[in-house]
């Protein structure tokens, strides 16, 4: 039996994801991304015209996704709200490897161009949303105002890269990273 003869558009944007973050966007080309998807080459082409076409448009994908999530979380108690956030993050951990791709993409494609303008705004969603809960805590005296929110926001961040050594379900490795964030680690 031969090759499927297409795949979709979702399955196309799902393995460039997976190659970038495994090649990184200089390792990645539209030949490895045909060598992991079931159909020919040219099928690409019915999506995308070129690689900074499909790696634009997996990017805003991604932080759709993400801004989708984070959109939803309820506000009211600042410090659930960032705990929920952590987690919104923590699930697409990755996304600021293949976020940081972006500045390597050089096109004069509207389409690639429109999705990277896109991805900015998202980010700068994401970063008011935070900076907005933070505030609120702070004044709520939730968080240590002795602090500078670029200190509280920057710890809070890394805790995205902490390695899940216990190998344990994201939603419980977000908690205990926030359980510590919160409230150190004596005990």
């Amino acid at each position: 039996m031969g090759r499927k003869q297409s795949f979709t558009e979702t399955e196309l944007l799902d393995v460039t994801k997976r190659l970038i973050l495994e090649h990184g966007y200089d390792g990645f080309h539209l030949k490895l991304l045909s060598q992991h998807l079931s159909g020919a080459r040219s099928t690409i082409y019915q999506y995308y015209s070129n690689k900074e076409e499909i790696v634009a448009a997996c990017m805003k994908r991604v932080i759709s996704q993400i801004m989708q999530n984070a959109s939803s979380i309820d506000e009211t108690d600042p410090m659930s709200a960032l705990q929920q956030l952590l987690h919104v993050y923590m699930e697409e951990s990755k996304l600021h490897q293949l976020l940081g791709d972006a500045s390597k993409i050089k096109t004069q494609n509207v389409k690639a161009l429109e999705d990277l303008a896109f991805v900015e705004q998202a980010h700068s969603f994401l970063k008011v949303q935070l900076s907005r809960l933070f505030e609120q805590a702070q004044k709520e005296g939730k968080l240590r105002e002795d602090l500078p929110l670029p200190v509280l926001i920057g710890t809070f961040f890394n805790l995205i890269n902490t390695p899940n050594l216990m190998n344990v379900p994201t939603q419980q490795w977000s908690s205990l990273l926030f359980q510590v964030w919160i409230g150190g680690s004596r005990g």
